[in-house]
């Protein structure tokens, strides 16, 4: 066992005396959290380019709403009331003739006025969107422009549009509009979490309002946490086996220690490494959720499963990791293995987000408790606001156990072997052969 602390301290020394460890440390968050810190610093910064849009009102009564909408809009809400600095862009409307755009050629040329920028959009207005009938096409409210779907201007032009039609309607249907204004009051559902007792005070405290914070961005990012954990550890244990192999330290070390006792440091440095980057990370992050106020989104109760996942899933993964390493003679077997080495990991990528969304579902269940995934997937749902039963993560972490010992088990048969093999390429088959036989 000595000696196995010994060479883990090696791992671990070598790994974090690198210039590349410190600024990796510095540098993986920030690529992590990337798209979030640009949308925070750029959701102010928004194009404040006039649009102008064309009309093509074939039922004759929406058109002018729009109209009289967009020069309200206009008047109190494209300024900042403090700088009188313009924020948002001013939205310009025209009309086109009904009987002039009846035909594909005028909607042709008018495409061809908004590619060529006179124009950023353009919308037509069936004939029977006031009382819609069986005719789809008639009612049809289309909006045509460059990046459609993405466009504020389509979601804006929708409200007014709607309060005009309920009004038509009322009218026609013999109600004045000021006798059924609640008609056009829009109340919204908030979401709010469970009311709870204080068992210790035994008072009735109220529901906290629920957020997308505590809902996805916590449990994702917990998630995300071990995953980089695993990426900065894992691959490299492949590499730096291929490396000591390659260029003979292998032979040397193995003159002092066990094959298996070899591998178990390699894990163990690997262990480390990945404690110190984590511990970084989370005590840099509830110093900085707590400074800004936030501390009860902090999931204080998952962190003790998140260690146990992060260090079985590390053993898990290294074991097989460092067993591939071990097999190769080249860099590029070295390369070509990498990505199977993580394969389970990165599944996980793939799948999380239905996961996070429906943690209690039947498919976030038993995904969570195939060992491979466990760690990452496990952890999500424990991250949520939803109550796991207590059984599925210690389940979960009974198959992590005995899939780690599977793993290590084969993983220290294949590194026994394939550590002192040398021009052998690694094969699938030499694997199973090395398992079976030792």
């Amino acid at each position: 066992m000595r000696k196995i602390l010994k060479f883990a301290r090696r791992e671990y020394l070598a790994a974090v005396k690198t210039k590349g460890f410190i600024i990796g440390l510095l540098i993986a968050p920030i690529m992590m959290s990337g798209g979030f810190i640009a949308f925070m610093l750029l959701k102010d910064r928004v194009d404040t380019t006039d649009k102008r849009v064309a009309i093509i009102d074939r039922s004759g009564v929406v058109a002018q709403t729009l109209i009289e909408a967009a020069e309200e809009r206009n008047k109190t809400e494209i300024l900042d009331e403090e700088t009188g600095k313009k924020i948002k862009p001013a939205y310009f409307f025209e009309t086109i003739a009904t009987d002039e755009a009846d035909s594909g050629a005028s909607l042709l040329e008018l495409s061809n006025r908004v590619r060529s920028g006179k124009l950023h959009a353009f919308v037509v207005i069936g004939q029977d969107v006031v009382h819609p009938g069986k005719n789809a096409d008639a009612f049809r409210i289309s909006y045509y422009a460059k990046n459609a779907a993405m466009d504020d201007l389509r979601n804006w032009i929708a409200r007014p549009i709607n309060d005009r039609l309920r009004k038509l309607r009322l009218a026609d249907a013999g109600i004045k509009s000021s006798q059924a204004e609640d008609l056009f009051f829009w109340i919204r559902v908030d979401g709010l979490g469970l009311v709870s007792l204080d068992k210790s005070t035994g008072t009735i405290e109220g529901a906290r309002k629920a957020s997308p914070i505590e809902a996805l961005l916590v449990p994702i990012a917990l998630m995300m946490l071990l995953f980089m954990m695993i990426m900065m550890s894992v691959p490299g244990m492949l590499h730096s086996t291929m490396e000591e192999k390659t260029q003979r330290i292998a032979e040397v070390i193995l003159g002092y220690i066990k094959p298996f006792d070899f591998m178990m440091a390699k894990l163990l440095g690997g262990i480390a490494v990945s404690l110190t980057s984590s511990v970084v990370y989370i005590i840099g992050a509830v110093i900085a959720v707590k400074s800004m106020g936030f501390e009860h989104y902090i999931p204080m109760h998952v962190l003790p499963w998140f260690f146990i996942y992060m260090l079985l899933a590390i053993v898990m993964y290294g074991s097989i990791s460092a067993a591939l390493g071990s097999t190769c003679s080249e860099p590029k077997d070295a390369q070509s293995l990498t990505f199977p080495s993580i394969l389970p990991a990165l599944i996980t990528m793939f799948i999380y987000f239905p996961v996070a969304k429906e943690p209690m579902s039947s498919f976030s269940t038993w995904v969570s408790l195939i060992p491979p995934f466990t760690p990452m997937l496990m952890t999500l749902r424990l991250g949520t606001p939803e109550s796991i039963p207590m059984w599925q993560p210690y389940a979960g972490l009974a198959g992590v156990i005995l899939c780690t010992l599977l793993f290590v088990w084969a993983g220290g048969r294949i590194f026994r072997i394939g550590i002192l093999t040398q021009g052998t390429p690694p094969k699938f088959s030499n694997f199973v052969r090395w398992i079976i036989r030792g």
